[in-house]
């Protein structure tokens, strides 16, 4: 198949409970302009002409995903997530396994981004449609990074910012390379924190597309009020 005929999926695992947002609610429920954070997410992703299905991991106790707007919507599929976020993701492509080509291309998302612009998904589709490995959206580092000592109370040093990127979603790289990176990376007792990083244990070397600094993960209650500072000012583009 040519690379024009590949396919696009995108997986959003949201079997996360958000320790660090301290409430009873995991953060992907939480309310966000009067919908649901992942329902922001989603809209991004199923509005997007390009993507053919979007699988969504959800926790096997998750009492929230019924209420969201896209919980019975014809193109969003639910499957059970396992304990990390790679497990999550593995289980949703092995929900493709019997649709998706091996080379089609997969886009892993959290569910607690919702402020992707659509501009920045395509940006990120047309970088990286004849790409061998498949890459990220990413973020120049501004700030000045210290390390910390064990404590994280005391400076160790001030590490150089020269070539360091955050690292975003979505994160695309094709179907069947993905999946046997994170089989891997789970195997070998690898915790990876995102997809690139199992693709990094594998050997390949993914390209960091750059985007923009709104795409920011809701992690701590004051995220919530910036996110909608944000979506509010990409309304108004």
């Amino acid at each position: 198949m040519s690379e024009a005929g590949r396919r696009y999926w995108a997986v959003v695992p949201a079997a996360g409970i958000g320790r660090r947002m301290g409430g009873a609610v995991p953060k992907q429920y939480l309310t966000l302009q009067n919908r649901l954070v992942i329902d922001h997410t989603l809209q991004t992703l199923v509005e997007h002409p390009a993507i053919t299905r979007v699988i969504v991991a959800i926790s096997s106790t998750d009492n929230w995903w019924a209420g969201s707007d896209y919980a019975n919507h014809p193109r969003v599929q639910q499957v059970i997530g396992g304990r990390e976020r790679a497990d999550s993701v593995l289980n949703g492509l092995l929900a493709l396994q019997d649709e998706a080509d091996p080379d089609d291309w997969v886009l892993v998302h959290d569910a607690a981004r919702p402020c992707l612009r659509q501009s920045d998904l395509d940006k990120l589709m047309q970088n990286l449609r004849d790409h061998p490995v498949g890459g990220l959206l990413a973020v120049p580092v501004s700030d000045t990074i210290k390390r910390a000592d064990d404590q994280a109370a005391t400076i160790v040093e001030t590490v150089p910012r020269d070539r360091l990127w955050r690292a975003f979603t979505p994160q695309m790289f094709r179907c069947a390379e993905l999946q046997r990176a994170l089989e891997q990376a789970l195997t070998n007792n690898r915790l990876v924190t995102d997809e690139a990083s199992a693709m990094e244990l594998a050997g390949r070397q993914p390209l960091l597309v750059e985007g923009h600094a709104d795409n920011i993960k809701i992690t701590r209650p004051e995220d919530l009020v910036l996110a909608g500072f944000y979506l509010d000012q990409q309304a108004r583009d």
